[in-house]
C-alpha cells in the first residue's frame, strides 16, 4: 500500500491553480537533487528573447503534467482495470519525464550529438537520489519508470497518459506556455478534456461529446507551434546559440587557451560526457561562459557571445531550399566580404504535423485518437470531425535564411553589394 503524507501538500500553480502531493514517495522525489536542477533549465530555451514572460522552468511544467495525471487517475480509479500500480507508475513517469533535459535542451542535444531520453533513464537507473527513492517501491521499479517514458512498457494505457497525441505532457506544455508567452491562442477546455477520458484497453479514449474540446486542443497546439515554438526571432536565437557552441568546440579542439578555462564543457566537446558532468549543467552555467566570452581574443566567439547576450540576433528572409545555386553564391560572397559564412549564414527549417493517424508503412507510428461512440465503438478522430480531417496528414514546413544584416549594411566591397542584391536589402 501507498504511504501517505500526515497531511497534503500543495504548491501554488498559475495554470492548474494548485498542485497536489499525497504520497510520500511524489514529495520525495521531487525534494532530490537531480529534481531540483530542473527549476535551473528554462522550459523555452531561447524564446525568453521573444516573449519576455516565459522564464517559467522544467521543474513547474514538470509538476504540470504530474497533476494532469494525478487528476486521469482520479478518473480512472472507479475502473476495475485501473489499479494502484497503474497509479503509482503514471504519477512517477509524469513528474519524472523531463528529468534528463540540459539547458537549451534542442540546440545542446544538436551540437553535442546528445539526446534527453539517453540522460532521462540514466537519472532514473544510475547512481542518484532518484533511483533511491524509486527503489523504495521495489528493485524493479525504477526500470518500469524509465521504459514508461521510453514508450517501451509493456503497459501501452500507461505510456498514452505521458506520450500520444493528446497526453499530460503536451497540454500542460500548451496550456502553461501559452500562459507564461502571453498569447492567446495555447488555450483549451483541459477540465472538459479530463471529463471524457476514459481508459480503453491500450490507450486513452475520448467520449464522443468531447470531440469539440479535442478539436480545440488540436488547433491550439496548430496555433503553438507556428506562432510561439517556431516564431523566426526565437530561432535565429537559437542559430546563435548553436554557432557559439560549435565555434567554442572548434576552438578547443584546436587548443585556443581560453582566458577563463571551460572546464564544464570540456566533456561535452570531448562528446564523453558523464552524467555527473551533465547534472552539473543548467541554463545560469550556460550563460556564465557566454557572458565572459565577450571579452575573448576570438573575434568570433566575442562577436556572437555579445549578440545574444545583449539581443543583437540575425535578421532573416524567406528561403526557398530548392535555390542552391543562390546559397553557392551567397556563401562565397560572404567569405569574399570577410564574413565566416559557417557562423554568419544559416538556412534553418522547422516543420510540424499537427495531428496524423497511423499509415502503414511508415518509420513512427502515430497513436491516433480514438473516440468513443455512445454505443461503445471506437472512431478515428479524423473520421468524425471535419476541423481535424482538414489538417490531418498535413505536414507544414517553413524554411528561412538567417544572417547578420548589420555587417552587410556596414560593407561597400563589390562583394557585400552583391550579398545586398542576393538578400534584396
Amino acid at each position: 500500500m501507498l504511504e501517505r503524507l500526515n497531511e497534503e501538500k500543495v504548491f501554488k500553480d498559475p495554470v492548474h491553480r494548485y498542485i497536489h502531493v499525497r504520497y510520500r514517495l511524489i514529495w520525495e522525489l521531487i525534494g532530490t537533487k537531480e529534481f531540483q536542477r530542473l527549476r535551473r533549465v528554462n522550459q523555452l530555451g531561447t524564446t525568453y528573447l521573444t516573449f519576455h514572460g516565459a522564464e517559467h522552468s522544467r521543474f513547474s511544467h514538470s509538476l504540470g503534467v504530474y497533476e494532469i495525471v494525478r487528476r486521469i487517475n482520479e478518473i480512472f480509479s472507479q475502473y476495475d482495470s485501473w489499479d494502484e500500480e497503474n497509479r503509482l507508475l503514471s504519477m512517477c513517469a509524469a513528474l519524472l519525464h523531463d528529468v534528463g533535459h540540459g539547458p537549451f535542451s534542442h540546440s545542446f542535444e544538436k551540437v553535442f550529438n546528445l539526446d534527453h531520453e539517453d540522460f532521462t533513464r540514466m537519472i532514473i537507473l544510475g547512481d542518484t537520489e532518484i533511483n533511491q527513492v524509486l527503489r523504495k517501491v521495489s528493485e524493479g521499479f525504477p526500470e518500469e519508470v524509465a521504459d514508461v517514458i521510453a514508450k517501451t512498457h509493456t503497459n501501452k494505457l500507461v505510456v498514452s497518459l505521458i506520450s500520444s497525441q493528446i497526453d499530460a505532457d503536451r497540454m500542460d506544455y500548451l496550456l502553461r506556455d501559452a500562459y507564461f508567452t502571453g498569447v492567446s491562442y495555447g488555450h483549451f477546455d483541459i477540465e472538459r478534456i479530463l471529463r471524457v477520458m476514459r481508459p480503453g484497453g491500450d490507450q486513452i479514449v475520448i467520449k464522443q461529446s468531447g470531440m469539440h474540446a479535442v478539436e480545440d486542443y488540436i488547433m491550439s497546439r496548430y496555433q503553438m507551434y507556428w506562432q510561439v515554438y517556431f516564431h523566426p526571432v526565437t530561432r535565429s536565437a537559437e542559430v546563435i546559440l548553436s554557432k557559439i557552441l560549435h565555434r567554442a568546440k572548434k576552438l578547443y579542439a584546436e587548443g585556443y587557451a581560453f582566458k577563463q578555462e571551460p572546464v564544464h564543457f570540456y566533456s561535452l566537446f570531448k562528446e564523453d560526457i558523464s552524467l555527473e558532468d551533465f547534472l552539473k549543467l543548467d541554463d545560469s552555467v550556460v550563460k556564465f561562459y557566454f557572458q565572459i566570452w565577450q571579452e575573448e581574443d576570438d573575434a568570433i566567439l566575442r562577436d556572437l557571445c555579445e549578440r545574444f547576450m545583449n539581443r543583437r540576433l540575425f535578421k532573416y528572409v524567406e528561403f526557398n531550399p530548392m535555390q542552391m545555386n543562390t546559397w553557392r553564391e551567397l556563401y562565397d560572397s560572404f567569405k569574399e566580404a570577410g564574413i565566416d559564412p559557417d557562423y554568419y549564414l544559416e538556412m534553418d527549417s522547422s516543420s510540424d504535423l499537427p495531428y496524423d493517424f497511423y499509415r502503414p508503412g511508415e518509420e513512427e507510428e502515430r497513436l491516433p485518437i480514438h473516440l468513443l461512440k455512445p454505443g461503445g465503438d471506437l472512431r478515428e478522430l479524423s473520421r468524425e470531425s471535419e476541423v481535424v480531417e482538414a489538417i490531418s496528414g498535413k505536414k507544414r514546413t517553413d524554411h528561412k535564411l538567417y544572417f547578420p544584416q548589420d555587417l552587410i549594411l556596414e560593407g561597400t566591397s563589390d562583394a557585400t553589394r552583391r550579398i545586398k542584391s542576393l538578400l534584396n536589402l
